[in-house]
């Protein structure tokens, strides 16, 4: 699959179970809709600040997205204790150097709907997603020079 910008073409990878408008936690779907994008999270360890309109902001070892839907925190950001679960941004596998939080289920967050759902860099097979959104990594600073706060992203299926 592809998408396009203009005078950008870049690969993507998705979800293994493919689009699904009625997205729901654990199934491997990337969701049906237009997403706005929050900010921009990054590996200042592994790579220079990318150019980009978008907030910024450092991963560091503690940062982590909770996909618990009993937790208060469910479908956010936190500071995660080493015995605490959560999808850690702090990745041997480098896919998290570079994290754009898409704004799935948000305003209300609805427990169970899915959460972390980003996009972020491929792997190098470009194997499918748990759900996110996948870029090759020498595509992601072209993307990110010319995205913003106004910028959506349209996922069809």
């Amino acid at each position: 699959m592809a998408s396009c910008w203009p005078g950008l073409a870049i690969p993507v990878v998705l979800g293994r179970a493919g689009i699904k408008a009625n997205k729901r936690e654990g199934d491997g779907a990337t969701p049906h809709g237009r997403f706005r994008l929050v900010r921009l999270w990054w590996r200042a360890d592994r790579r220079p600040r990318p150019r980009t309109l978008l907030p910024v902001r450092r991963i560091t070892p503690h940062i982590a997205w909770c996909e618990d839907p009993t937790d208060r925190r469910y479908n956010q950001p936190f500071r995660r204790a080493a015995t605490e679960p959560g999808d850690s941004f702090w990745r041997d596998d480098r896919l998290y150097d570079v994290v754009l939080d898409l704004a799935w289920n948000r305003g209300p967050i609805a427990k169970g709907r899915g959460s972390a759902i980003f996009l972020h860099l491929a792997r190098p097979d470009f194997a499918p997603t748990e759900g996110c959104v996948a870029i090759p990594p020498e595509a992601a600073a072209r993307l990110l020079a010319r995205i913003g706060p106004d910028t959506r992203i349209e996922i069809r299926g």
